[in-house]
């Protein structure tokens, strides 16, 4: 939980110092890749770290993350220019992708599968804690202290963990391989670089460059060609860094996903939801966020809760109502009135939470269950990986809806100097002087439009995880029991 506690409030933590590392190093032009290099790094690293472990078991691997996410760190507070702090914010991600992907398999390896919702709604805990603490603790150390402390506590922490890792984590004894393993090193870089180039595309087109510009569709071609040759390699290599086998079983592959259309529905609240608080509701930073964060109150509960649910009905069934539930609770919310209360979101993402915790919880011990020792960090790699990717996938494509409606409904605006893209919106809303109350209703407006559209592509998203159980999930899934789970 430490480990995985790094990764997960590594994501949000320096969200509120970026003016004062704008302040302290320049680079406004790029900062924005403070956080699109992290999750890259994380992204992309998720299946080469999967089949590592299960080469050469978790705690190596484990360890090596830990100490290269805590290199990154101390790289990080000493960067001496906003390129320097990019870099070593990749280096960061590099480790980050470890922590995510082997903390979850340990779980599943070292509890059966009646403690598996515990320990994994734990797990949930420590995500849904750094989504709140992250924000508030990067604000105060950039305000009291210096913004090169949201490093340099990870140190400790790291350190703990590390110490707890090598002492107390003790891996069964696997029998040895008759031969020497044989590490994929061309599938893996091949992985590698068809992920760092198509999220590339996706995180910077709209924003560097224009979608149907030069460098956008060069991106997006190159990935397709280079995605084109990983599966020549990957169907070539004695042991694949993505074998076959995860998109050709059928479990597998419907979790896959199901759950890369949750990482692109949850975009939505976690994107939008701040900016519809602040610029339609009129919060501020800390009750927008507010807003948000009752999500992660529900989420764990009932993720810990699902285990009574899915034991009676199946993981799949369990998780098409979870899902069934998350689609209306998503189309409820273009259905709130103008300009609301905040109560009525807030009531909204509680529901969504709850929603989302009986869906991927489920899904991720059951898609665990169905494989062996050998095969398991492999396959809760691929789940994560699709999800990462569903989210960056997400950002793209609701952006452009969002941004499309902006200006369209901004057109015919009666004052001019209006902004046609919500990043924009919220700097012309602090000034109050800068609109007449007309045009300041008008933009709100507009807002809440783009936002009621994106929620309703969520709808859609989690429609297409609803096809995808429906489709090609099996109705019970293939469990292997362990000994453990046999015990009356």
């Amino acid at each position: 939980m430490l480990g995985m506690a790094l990764a997960a409030i590594d994501g949000t933590i320096v969200s509120t110092a970026v003016p004062q590392i704008v302040g302290d190093l320049g680079g406004f032009a790029v900062f924005s890749w403070l956080f699109s290099g992290y999750l890259l790094a994380v992204t992309v690293t998720l299946p080469v770290y999967g089949k590592l472990s299960d080469t050469f078991g978790r705690k190596p691997v484990l360890i090596a993350g830990i100490v290269l996410f805590l290199v990154g760190s101390l790289l990080c507070a000493l960067a001496w220019n906003m390129g320097a702090l990019i870099a070593f914010r990749i280096v960061q991600g590099l480790g980050g992708g470890a922590l995510q992907g082997t903390v979850q398999t340990i779980a599943a390896d070292l509890y059966p599968l009646k403690e598996r919702p515990r320990i994994q709604a734990k797990l949930s805990t420590v995500w849904a804690t750094s989504a709140v603490a992250g924000p508030v603790v990067g604000g105060l150390l950039a305000g009291y202290a210096d913004w090169r402390w949201i490093f340099l506590i990870n140190l400790p922490v790291g350190a703990l963990a590390l110490w707890l890792v090598v002492r107390h984590l003790h891996e069964p004894a696997r029998p040895r391989p008759k031969t020497r393993p044989r590490i994929d090193w061309a599938g893996a870089l091949a992985v590698f670089a068809t992920g760092t180039l198509l999220l590339t595309a996706l995180v910077q087109g709209g924003v560097a460059w224009p979608w149907l510009s030069a460098p956008s569709l060069g991106l997006f071609a190159a990935s397709a060609a280079l995605a084109a040759l990983t599966v020549v390699i990957e169907r070539r290599a004695a042991e694949p860094i993505i074998p076959g086998w995860v998109w050709r079983r059928r479990t597998i592959a419907s979790v896959n996903l199901a759950l890369g259309a949750m990482g692109l529905l949850m975009v939505a609240p976690t994107v939008f939801l701040p900016t519809y608080a602040q610029s339609v509701l009129g919060l501020g930073p800390i009750a927008a966020g507010f807003v948000l964060s009752v999500m992660t109150l529900s989420w764990p509960v009932s993720a810990a809760l699902s285990d009574r649910v899915y034991n009676r009905i199946g993981f799949r069934l369990t998780a098409i109502i979870g899902m069934s539930a998350a689609l209306l609770v998503l189309l409820a919310f273009p259905l709130l009135p103008y300009p609301g209360e905040p109560w009525q979101p807030a009531l909204i993402m509680l529901l969504l939470g709850a929603a989302l915790g009986l869906f991927q919880l489920p899904l991720i011990v059951g898609v665990q269950s169905t494989v062996g020792w050998a095969e398991r960090g492999t396959t809760t790699a691929s789940v994560l990986f699709c999800r990462q990717v569903g989210q960056s996938v997400g950002a793209a494509v609701f952006g452009a809806v969002a941004n499309g409606v902006l200006a369209a409904r901004l057109l015919d605006a009666p004052a001019p100097g209006l902004p046609d893209d919500l990043d924009a919106v919220a700097r012309t809303l602090e000034d109050p002087g800068a609109l007449s109350a007309a045009a300041t209703d008008q933009l709100r407006r507009a807002v809440d439009a783009a936002v009621d559209h994106v929620y309703i592509g969520a709808a859609g998203a989690a429609a297409l995880a609803l096809l995808a159980l429906v489709v090609l999930a099996p109705r019970r899934f293939p469990v292997i029991m362990e000994p453990e789970d046999r015990r009356p």
